[in-house]
């Protein structure tokens, strides 16, 4: 089997688990649109779990691990399981000191954290927000370890263990939300409690695939391993740049708590769509692609690196740019089904809509990112996107105040300026990586780029006209309903497979291939 091969296969096996966790991910936003709507409620809801999820994103999911599985990958091609597997425990050890102490320090001073990301909230969305974030807080320790773990596991080309666990996460929070929230005084306390029950039992189920590949986490105070030191020298500006890139969702969000209520809720729920696709797709590869990566980049193989990841972002682009239209022309559709019901009306609905339209715009440009990133962090350059991403920091900072303060278009202009500021981020990458690491065919992308585009946008438009066979404006949940927007997605996709074979775009039988595969 051939390098694509084996990428494209690891990639629709964690592509299938995934489109199985984001199918939960959209329950659980359902189940929490239906019973509390979008509102203050919500807000505060959303800003106390965004805090701790911006901090395991920082220092586990983000600076640790891109840090982290180089150097593990290299000593473990270099010289096997043992040494690997002291470089894992020492830094697992330094995690655990860490994160306890964070957990501790956050339920403590949660009330200035709150104020940190939303200080426009008024005195009882504030309180609210300060006492389910002191719930949810110590849910990084569990989620941080949970994603050293992941990081061993995808270094060893072991994809199940990782991409399954988000799946107990979701079923966790529906089953605290629809069985227990009529038991608390403030209903809403049910999620965060499913919050960190769900953290826990991510972490356990990382624990039987560590323990059968000897990888099992032991205390190891070992700090001044050579590697361990690689590893936090690389992470201190990999922390910095995830800081710039945490700052745009920290302005972003206290932009929002200045607008009308519902405002964060309306972000939070069409940002949640937006992830679905990248999820499957982005996530999928970027989490395939990083060891590969840093194994061609560790031996000097510069072509396959190129190849690779030319390879990689055409196969994006393809499914991100039909993904974009298909947002954009179907929002109302999909927002209607999926959340407009119970405590979430019609109002709400368009509002959503709306965002979802702001943030699809650059959803190419993010999941591109996904594995654009992961290139530097393969070549142990973490300088390099922290520069970019405090420019693109700056860039959505201004806009998102001039689009949703001076021109009015309030969680609309925050949606696109976050769009903005992701492509700004995605061009610099790409051009940076040809002039550094690898010289990249933009003739053939761009060409590439612009078909696709044409042929979305064709795409879109044939699917906005075949909506128009259901009423998208009540609530009611029907037959008629899902099977025009079933139709949607499948004419939508037949469409646009179909051009694509008789122009010859080869992704198309990748595409394929991948379908076949699962």
């Amino acid at each position: 089997m051939d390098n694509k091969s084996k990428i494209t296969r690891s990639a629709s096996f964690v592509g299938l688990l995934t489109f199985l966790s984001r199918i939960l991910g959209m329950a659980r936003d359902i189940v929490i649109a239906f019973f509390f709507g979008a509102g203050p409620v919500t807000d505060a809801f959303w800003v106390a779990f965004r805090i701790p999820n911006l901090l395991r994103r920082l220092f586990a999911e983000g600076a640790l691990t891109v840090s982290f599985i180089p150097v593990f990958t290299e000593r473990l091609e270099k010289d096997g399981k043992e040494k690997a597997k002291l470089i894992s425990d020492a830094v697992f050890t330094i995690l655990i000191i860490i994160l306890v102490l964070t957990s501790i320090l956050g339920i403590i001073f949660s009330p200035y954290i709150i104020k940190l990301f939303a200080s426009g909230f008024d005195q009882h969305t504030f309180k609210l927000s300060v006492l389910l974030n002191r719930i949810m807080f110590p849910y990084i320790l569990f989620i941080s370890l949970t994603a050293l773990c992941m990081g061993i596991l995808n270094s060893l080309k072991h994809f199940f263990a990782p991409t399954f666990s988000p799946v107990l996460f979701n079923i966790c929070i529906i089953l605290f939300a629809l069985f227990l929230h009529e038991y608390f005084d403030i209903p809403i306390v049910s999620l965060a409690i499913g919050v960190l029950v769900g953290g826990i039992l991510q972490l356990l189920l990382q624990v039987p695939f560590l323990r059968s590949r000897g990888f099992l986490f032991q205390p190891n105070l070992m700090f001044k391993n050579p590697d361990v030191k690689r590893i936090l020298k690389l992470m201190i500006p990999q922390v910095f740049g995830l800081g710039v890139y945490n700052l745009n969702i920290i302005v972003n969000t206290q932009y929002a708590s200045y607008l009308p209520e519902g405002t964060i809720s309306y972000l939070f729920f069409s940002e949640r769509l937006i992830e679905f696709p990248l999820g499957i797709v982005a996530v999928s590869l970027g989490t395939v692609l990083l060891p590969n990566f840093s194994s061609y980049l560790s031996r000097g193989q510069i072509s396959k690196f190129k190849e690779t990841y030319e390879y990689s972002l055409r196969l994006l682009l393809y499914v991100m740019v039909p993904s974009m239209f298909g947002l954009i022309f179907l929002s109302k559709p999909i927002c209607n089904l999926l959340y407009q019901r119970g405590e979430f009306g019609y109002t709400e609905m368009i509002y959503t809509s709306q965002s979802l339209v702001g943030y699809a715009l650059g959803i190419w440009a993010v999941g591109a990112l996904r594995i654009t990133v992961q290139a530097f962090f393969a070549n142990k350059d973490t300088k390099t996107p922290v520069l970019i991403a405090f420019c693109a920091f700056i860039m959505n900072a201004v806009f998102g105040y001039l689009l949703g303060f001076k021109f009015g278009l309030n969680h609309v202009g925050l949606a696109i300026s976050a769009s903005l500021s992701s492509v700004f981020y995605f061009i610099t990458l790409l051009v940076l990586i040809h002039k550094r690491i690898a010289k990249i065919n933009f003739q053939r992308i761009i060409i590439f780029f612009i078909k696709i585009l044409i042929l979305g946008f064709i795409m879109g438009i044939i699917v906005y006209k075949t909506s128009g066979l259901s009423n998208w404006t009540n609530d009611e949940l029907s037959i008629s309903k899902i099977a025009t927007l079933i139709f949607c997605v499948v004419i939508g996709f037949v469409f646009y497979l179909g051009v694509s074979k008789v122009l010859k775009i080869k992704e198309s039988d990748e595409i394929l291939k991948i379908m076949r595969i699962k």
